[in-house]
């Protein structure tokens, strides 16, 4: 394996706004068993809400940034009930729960009990399946989506499995988009994002649509990461990892590998028309370091540290030279969530510890 490590600590001035959502980071269903929806299946096709080929007209009044807080791979231990009451301490506007929920089948209930214990009832807890939860083995997708119910207004498509949602709902700072590539289900397939596949022109739709709606920042959601620094392949697959970076996603935030590993911005150019797994090419790098600008790449964020053991870091990977910080079982090893706080000119993260010292920061500006 190569050994090219990428430690970037540079910094650069940034605007005022951002520098300040950093300060502040730093501070502060239906019950059945889960199958894969069929071809098609959400609940509805994404929608601009303007006619073809028209942004919509954003309002000139100032907006308060939305924070949320995301994590997965979290079971029901002490260090899962650590990490929510981080959570419930950032007091986000909504959770991404990355995958991976109990660990075991027949508790979904003790997990949902969990979860509003800490965060409240009516908390937006928003799921998106798991490899342990979705073909019924280690949990029920269906039935955590019936104990822990959608509770963002305005969500299209199919929830807990590939849905999106803009947040506010009036004058949108962020469109959050959740996803299952490389996810197999109880018959044992796993759901298409391969090339030109509905599930694929239906995320390529809900990117386009959210610049169509002149909405500053894409977020994506989904449990399997592509890059990492652990033992996992690519299983949302190549092609699809290079449609988030084509369609300039701003932040791809996953689970699986039980790490917290956090990507430069990764983009193409004439000398980089395509990411390729398991290599390294400096030129797929478009900003290193914390501070970023929107437009010059993707930031992959695995944040798979919500509560259940760790896995070690591989700082020997191919891949590493795409990474600017990591943290793992043999590595500063930490539990807890990140913090994201979007605002009009600025999408600023935090890495919050409940469980050990680790943290991380990082700023993309418009």
């Amino acid at each position: 394996m190569g050994s090219w490590l990428a430690r970037s600590r540079r910094s650069s001035p940034v605007a005022a706004l951002s520098a300040l959502l950093v300060l502040a980071l730093l501070t502060g269903c239906t019950g059945g068993s889960p199958q894969p929806p069929s071809s098609g299946a959400a609940s509805g096709a994404p929608s601009s809400g303007t006619s073809p080929g028209t942004k919509a007209p954003r309002s000139t009044q100032a907006q308060a940034p939305v924070v949320f807080t995301a994590q997965g791979d979290i079971g029901v231990g002490s260090n899962a009930r650590k990490v929510l009451g981080a959570v419930a301490k950032i007091k986000p506007a909504l959770n991404l729960a990355l995958g991976d929920f109990s660990y075991q089948a027949g508790i979904e209930q003790q997990f949902c009990d969990m979860v509003t214990g800490v965060l409240g009832p009516g908390f937006p807890y928003a799921l998106v399946t798991g490899n342990h939860e979705s073909d019924g083995h280690d949990g029920d997708i269906a039935t955590f989506a019936q104990c822990l119910p959608n509770r963002l207004p305005g969500l299209v498509g199919d929830y807990g499995t590939q849905w999106y949602v803009d947040v506010p709902e009036k004058n949108p700072l962020v469109r959050i988009v959740m996803v299952s590539p490389g996810i197999k289900f109880k018959d044992g397939k796993t759901l298409d994002y391969g090339r030109g596949s509905e599930r694929w022109t239906w995320t390529a739709d809900a990117l386009d649509g959210a610049k169509e709606r002149n909405i500053p920042w894409t977020v994506v959601g989904m449990h399997t990461p592509c890059f990492n620094l652990g033992a996992y392949s690519c299983q949302p697959g190549a092609d699809f990892t290079n449609l988030l970076i084509e369609k300039k996603v701003d932040l791809v935030l996953t689970g699986h590998q039980h790490l917290y590993q956090r990507t430069h911005q990764l983009g193409h150019s004439p000398d980089c028309p395509a990411l390729v797994p398991d290599e390294f090419s400096k030129q797929c790098l478009g900003g290193t370091g914390g501070s970023l600008t929107q437009g010059r790449g993707t930031v992959f964020a695995g944040v798979g540290i919500g509560g259940v053991g760790l896995h070690d870091v591989r700082e020997d990977d191919p891949e590493a030279g795409y990474f600017a910080e990591w943290s793992g079982k043999n590595v500063k090893p930490t539990y807890g969530t990140l913090k994201v706080s979007v605002g009009e000119d600025a999408l600023a993260a935090a890495l919050v510890p409940a469980e050990g010292s680790f943290t991380d920061t990082f700023t993309i500006t418009r």
